[in-house]
């Protein structure tokens, strides 16, 4: 039987990729050896923590690709962890060879679709259209993070079955991965159901380490679940990412409308772009196929047509978001509902906002093209 040869079984390595950070362990300098023995196939792996909660992972990911090169008969993972110096040479290397935390988003060569999903009031299911926004994304195979906003009424991370706590190396935090998402949330750092009582400017300091100090990668969309109103977080997120779009969520139900237009009507202030509104719980499908309007009728068409004149410029209603129990109870299960295969209306409609958004063309202000003068 022919013997692996370690160039093929470093190959094979660099098809595995960190669970967190989404690139290749041999990119992020993770193999510290590859001995082999006949057909059995020892790989040296240094985690960036000892208490690494994916450490069964990459055993799995490293034994499943190392086992399929030829001659292999046996592969054994022996973990270790990293120096200080590793650590920070692995920082420097994600940061792009840049040793101080800057919010990658808001740089000229950034093409990341930054969405803020607000709401006039709560209640009206923000979080539930920016937690199943995301994963239609992701479904569809862009690259997308979740920013969870709203410090006090957390609920990102239970939507998407969040499990696992974030990772940290040095002073840089790597964001849990679920339903093929990368998020971030005030409520990993709390113990429990423990409330958040913070002032302004600390809310603006976590805002600013959840933007500058998590390695977000590469994104294609970066969502922010923001909190209900015009307070300081949302004036926080239009001074940190001025690029940042506006999505706005209401009920067809006059009184949220009405809370919501003022929402929207901020962006005239922080010169920020709105660039739709979404009216969720819009009518109930009965049995008999008639619909029952359990909130009323017209919100979403009266806060589009009012920011139309208030900005200026025209604000579509992207969508009607039916009452659905399916809806509901797959965000309580942490799988939100356009993840599912679920052909319903709800899920079908979000796919379409989902959709939308990630085509809509990104600005190109800022990025280098490439281009020089000819003489």
């Amino acid at each position: 039987m022919t013997t692996p040869s370690e160039e093929a079984v470093r190959e094979a390595l660099g098809t595995v990729l960190d669970p967190e950070i989404r690139r290749p362990i041999t990119d992020l300098d993770m193999v510290r050896s590859v001995d082999i023995n006949n057909g059995d196939v020892t790989v040296g792996i240094d985690l960036t923590t000892q208490g690494c909660p994916l450490r069964g992972t990459i055993s799995t990911d490293i034994e499943n690709a190392v086992g399929k090169v030829a001659g292999t008969t046996s592969v054994a993972v022996d973990f270790g962890v990293m120096t200080d110096e590793q650590r920070k040479n692995l920082q420097t290397k994600l940061r792009g060879g840049v040793p101080e935390a800057v919010i990658p988003f808001t740089q000229p060569g950034s093409l990341t679709r930054i969405y803020a999903i607000t709401s006039g009031k709560g209640g009206v299911g923000k979080s539930s259209m920016t937690a199943n926004l995301a994963v239609a994304m992701a479904k569809s195979g862009l690259r997308v993070g979740i920013v969870d906003a709203d410090i006090y009424g957390h609920s990102i991370p239970d939507m998407l079955g969040v499990t696992q706590p974030p990772t940290r190396v040095e002073d840089m935090i790597m964001p849990p991965v679920a339903q093929g998402v990368k998020v971030i949330s005030i409520g990993m750092f709390t113990q429990g159901n423990t409330p958040v009582v913070w002032r302004g400017p600390m809310m603006h300091r976590a805002l600013q380490q959840f933007l500058a100090d998590v390695f977000w990668g590469d994104l294609d969309v970066l969502l922010l679940d923001l909190p209900p109103g015009t307070g300081d977080v949302a004036i926080s997120v239009a001074q940190l990412l001025p690029n940042s779009e506006i999505v706005v969520i209401t009920t067809p139900q006059q009184a949220a409308a009405q809370v919501a237009e003022r929402a929207g009507a901020m962006a005239a202030q922080t010169n920020q772009k709105v660039i739709g509104v979404i009216e969720n719980m819009s009518f109930l499908e009965l049995p008999d196929g008639s619909r029952m309007d359990l909130f009323g009728t017209g919100g979403g068409e009266q806060v589009a047509s009012e920011l139309t004149r208030i900005l200026g410029y025209d604000i579509p209603v992207l969508a009607e978001i039916p009452i659905e129990q399916e809806l509901r109870e797959q965000g309580d299960a942490g799988t939100p509902l356009a993840g599912t295969d679920s052909q319903s209306p709800a899920a079908t409609k979000i796919r379409e906002v989902a959709d939308s958004l990630s085509h809509r063309a990104r600005g190109l202000v800022g990025r280098p093209l490439g281009l020089s003068p000819i003489n």
